[in-house]
């Protein structure tokens, strides 16, 4: 799918290239006026009618191109990856270092060693003394 993404990005830039180089090859309505000057289209390629046909309709076939190129990416890029639990999902269980070939069975009994807890020390009553507060 990779590959298909990057042909498509590939026909969209050169068509686009194309589109921009196609459109600066074109006469503008205002080149009537030059050609009476000695740069008018009677020596072009395709005569003095031709050129702008043949051009503007190649720059519509670049621009189909373009907007196929375009409408491509859109539906590439619409569908959601495939998502997976996370990286840990994909090991086989002898490459997890401390986990066994079985689950382990679960027990109702309680653990051996349960967490002692520190009791408070008590708060005296005089200001003086306590290294728990901060002197005002």
């Amino acid at each position: 799918m990779n590959s298909l993404h990057t042909i498509i990005v590939v026909v969209q830039v050169l068509s686009a290239l194309t589109i921009v180089g196609l459109v600066l090859l074109q006469h503008g309505k205002g080149a009537d006026m030059g050609a009476s000057f000695g740069s008018g289209a009677s020596g072009s390629l395709f005569g003095a009618t031709g050129s702008s046909n043949f051009l503007s309709k190649f720059t519509g076939v670049a621009a189909a191109i373009f907007f196929a190129a375009t409408l491509g990416l859109a539906f590439i890029s619409n569908k959601p990856p495939a998502t997976s639990a996370g990286v840990m999902e994909n090991l086989p269980v002898s490459a997890v270092p401390g986990a066994e070939a079985t689950a382990p069975a679960a027990s109702s009994a309680a653990p051996a060693t349960a967490p002692t807890t520190v009791p408070a020390a008590p708060a005296s009553s005089s200001g003086t003394g306590q290294s728990n507060q901060i002197p005002k």
